[in-house]
């Protein structure tokens, strides 16, 4: 038997990664449920983001509070690009099968992913973290680093935040109808093309924070754009294709399985996890918490 702090130490690994996979996979999950398009450049936004925090910390400095201005501006500045790339592209899509969606999609990861090299180079990049969370705490005598235990705070935040926003705004009500009837919603008086334009600004931004946060836990290297929408689109496979908790739960038992999948099966670690997916498939086809298309 594995030693219980042991056991605890590796939970608590797979509720860290949980957590950065829902922030990328809850803004994949939004862009379908609203815009009904299958984002496969999502993960390239995260991948745009982690570069744009290494490159702001490189002008910024590493003082105290300097990251998360970083971590902030390296969204936003993800954000104003997914913005640009839905009023220019994206807006072409709409209606279309899913087909052309896939392609046209995957051939933008191409270019900005070239980009991207083209600016970074090939190397790999590295951000260290934050000076006031480099120390660490003990947990039922599990070493825990800070800055993951911030983390694993900001993700619950992050995910109430964004309820909250849906379910007890003005916005998250026309956010919701335009999901369900974007025709009745714009014979109503309200500007479809701009709700659509501000909810790709929202999920570019939520990929690119994901980027910026994972930068001083994971190297920063051209490919983990490819690497990481798969595993976002598990998560959204698992839990329910437009469904944000679907995304949130999908995104808890990802980690986990991922996480004692390593521990216990080494070598099938990454076959639990599709398995898992296969069996979601095979009871609920449209996910744990989704609903069947219409």
């Amino acid at each position: 038997m594995p030693d219980p702090s042991f056991v605890f130490a590796q939970s608590i690994s797979g509720l860290t990664a949980a957590m950065f996979l829902f922030l990328i996979a809850s803004g994949l999950s939004l862009i379908f449920g609203v815009l009904r398009v299958l984002n496969f450049a999502h993960g390239t936004f995260y991948m745009l983001g982690a570069y744009a925090a290494y490159q702001l910390v490189q002008w910024l400095g590493v003082g105290p509070g300097r990251f998360w201005l970083a971590a902030l501006g390296a969204a936003a500045a993800v954000a104003a690009l997914g913005g640009l790339i839905e009023r220019v592209l994206f807006r072409h899509l709409y209606g279309k099968e899913e087909l052309y969606q896939l392609l046209f999609t995957y051939a933008l990861v191409l270019v900005l992913s070239d980009s991207a090299k083209m600016v970074w180079g090939t190397q790999q990049k590295s951000v260290s973290r934050p000076p006031e969370l480099t120390g660490s705490f003990s947990v039922f005598g599990a070493t825990i680093p800070s800055y993951n235990l911030l983390i694993l705070l900001l993700g619950p935040a992050i995910a109430l935040a964004f309820w909250f926003v849906l379910q007890r705004t003005r916005v998250g009500r026309f956010i919701r109808a335009a999901a369900l009837d974007r025709e009745t919603l714009g014979a109503l008086g309200v500007n479809v093309s701009a709700l659509y334009t501000w909810v790709f600004v929202l999920a570019s931004f939520l990929g690119g924070l994901g980027g910026a946060l994972i930068s001083p836990m994971r190297a920063t290297t051209p490919g983990m754009d490819t690497e990481v929408i798969v595993e976002a689109f598990v998560v959204v496979v698992i839990g329910g294709l437009g469904s944000f908790w679907g995304t949130f739960l999908g995104a808890l038992i990802y980690g986990q399985v991922l996480s004692f999948g390593i521990l216990l099966f080494p070598r099938f670690s990454i076959f639990a996890v599709f398995a898992l997916m296969a069996a979601v498939l095979i009871v609920r086809p449209w996910g744990l918490l989704g609903r069947p298309l219409r």
